[in-house]
């Protein structure tokens, strides 16, 4: 079945924390996939060993959008008639900084994603719910980071992202059982993607801080008739010191993702009129330190602007929760 989903893949892209904090990443212009959870991954820390972090991200795709407008289904357009992608990250990243400006990191998603579509028009089973239910892992990344630039407060980052996930699922039930569900829906992307990044970090008072981000994700390799597109992510985010028990924290995360490339099985590719896009969050949040080792941090994000291309499912909000935990 083509559909008419916002892509979304387990695994990447990317843009949690740059030197780093959990790393929650999805190919598709709308997820949450640009949030900094933990402000002390931002080059301010220089503590060294290792930190593990744990995160939970729910992103549910139940509105239909086209261009920068929520529309309706429309049985005219020849579209898939898509009803709901709901997905559940869970994350496990474990980061090790080796000395003051120098670390690596690593991250293994699970994911629980349940997808509803009611068919093509024309085709037969239109108007019957076809589901596909999955429970697996993601794609893993690797991460390097260097923070030794202008006194810790500019750094650079490189690594790659792994096809770990699987990228072969099928329908589960209802009239498309057994068959090949879109490329952007499995767990994993089976791409290898190059990961280059950069952020700085600053003072504005005694009380305010803030950072901004910029990163780059693009297939080397891929497997199969489907290469995702590359994608941009630039993030700003201010945060208040002056409370002892809490840390609230506002983000701008922006996302640019290009159009997926879909094979036709004899090794020419097309591109996918129905997924990439440009959005723009604000997202609110908290850090709340539990004791001196752990930190614990809550964040919603707020679409502000989206032009995505074609007909895609985007969510109406994220929500991010987790922990970081000191050795």
């Amino acid at each position: 079945m083509q559909a008419a989903v916002l892509r979304t893949t387990a695994a990447i892209p990317l843009l949690l924390s740059a030197v780093f904090a959990p790393l929650t990443a999805f190919a598709c212009a709308s997820c949450g996939c640009s949030l900094s959870s933990d402000w002390d991954s931002q080059g301010v820390s220089s503590s060294q060993g290792f930190k593990l972090d744990l995160r939970y991200d729910y992103v549910n795709q139940n509105q239909y959008r086209s261009g920068s407008k929520a529309v309706s289904y429309d049985p005219a357009t020849g579209q898939e008639n898509e009803t709901y992608t709901r997905n559940h990250y869970y994350t496990v990243g474990l980061d090790y900084s080796f000395a003051s400006v120098w670390g690596v990191n690593v991250q293994l998603p699970y994911i629980v994603r349940k997808h509803e579509t009611l068919g093509v028009p024309g085709e037969d089973g239109f108007g019957e719910s076809t589901l596909q239910d999955t429970k697996k892992i993601g794609d893993a990344k690797v991460i390097f980071r260097y923070a030794g630039f202008s006194d810790r407060n500019f750094g650079i980052q490189a690594g790659l992202k792994f096809a770990t996930g699987s990228h072969t699922e099928t329908f589960t039930s209802g009239p498309g059982a057994g068959v090949s569900v879109d490329p952007g829906l499995p767990p994993g992307a089976g791409s290898t993607d190059l990961i280059l990044g950069a952020f700085y970090s600053g003072s504005i008072n005694r009380d305010w801080d803030y950072f901004t981000q910029g990163i780059y994700q693009t297939v080397v390799k891929h497997t199969g008739d489907y290469k995702p597109g590359h994608s941009l992510n630039v993030n700003f985010g201010v945060r208040y010191q002056g409370f002892e028990s809490i840390t609230p924290q506002l983000q701008i995360n922006t996302r640019f993702i290009s159009k997926d490339n879909l094979g036709d099985g004899t090794g020419a590719f097309t591109i996918d009129d129905n997924t990439g896009g440009r959005i723009a969050y604000l997202s609110p949040g908290v850090t709340v330190p539990v004791g001196d080792k752990v930190k614990l941090f809550a964040f919603v994000q707020l679409p502000i602007y989206q032009h995505l291309n074609g007909y895609q499912l985007a969510p109406k909000y994220t929500a991010s929760l987790g922990a970081r935990i000191g050795f």
